[in-house]
């Protein structure tokens, strides 16, 4: 298996790209400003597995068709994008819904699992960490200990593990600035809105990141 000092370089290089907000983590913040804790961290567990179904497509090697191809790249990548889009203008025309919520009044319904599913195909559509998992992943698999699917799932592992500490660290500071948010319904009306920017913002800067080919 994957020896401690490429699994301990791994885990360093993966802490350094997580902790930098990303589209996951900027993902996230819109959820806890839009829905509060528990969508946040919903939306890390569909985030999570979407991003580990990346890890068993690379290890399959699925991930290098991407790494090859622009054409496919591109379309995943206009897909991921235009998702976001669709999720921010949504949580911007229905911002009016939160206020309603704190007041007692019925809201647009957001169930756990339509949370998690849409944290899933986020994390699943992120051309970023397709290329970082078809590119680097390989690089830290000592092939001749062999079982080198196994090495890839077992990195993959240990990369998400750390994203599900970090980004849940981010949804909780969020949630808890929503908090304040709410208690002026000045404030409370601007979430969503927040919330909506930020995903449509994150969409069109997925959209416009190339790749250096």
């Amino acid at each position: 298996m994957v020896s401690t000092d490429r699994l301990v370089a791994f885990a360093a290089l993966s802490f350094l790209l997580i902790i930098v907000p990303g589209p996951s983590v900027l993902f996230v913040i819109g959820r806890a400003l839009a829905h509060g804790r528990r969508a946040a961290l919903t939306t890390v567990v569909g985030n999570t597995l979407g991003a580990y179904l990346l890890v068993v497509a690379v290890a399959l090697g699925i991930g290098s068709l991407v790494e090859r191809s622009v054409l496919v790249f591109t379309a995943l990548k206009l897909a991921g994008a235009a998702y976001l889009v669709y999720l921010g203008v949504k949580a911007w025309r229905q911002r009016g819904s939160l206020r309603a919520a704190f007041a007692g009044e019925e809201a647009v319904p957001h169930s756990g699992l339509r949370t998690l599913w849409e944290g899933f195909a986020v994390g699943v559509a992120n051309p970023k960490t397709i290329v970082f998992f078809a590119a680097v992943l390989p690089q830290f698999v000592d092939r001749e200990q062999g079982h080198v699917t196994g090495q890839m799932l077992l990195l993959g592992l240990v990369f998400n593990l750390i994203a599900v500490a970090s980004d849940s660290v981010w949804g909780l500071i969020a949630a808890t600035a929503r908090d304040w948010f709410a208690r002026s319904p000045r404030r409370l009306s601007a979430v969503g809105g927040v919330g909506g920017l930020t995903m449509i913002g994150l969409g069109v800067t997925v959209a416009v990141t190339g790749r250096k080919d």
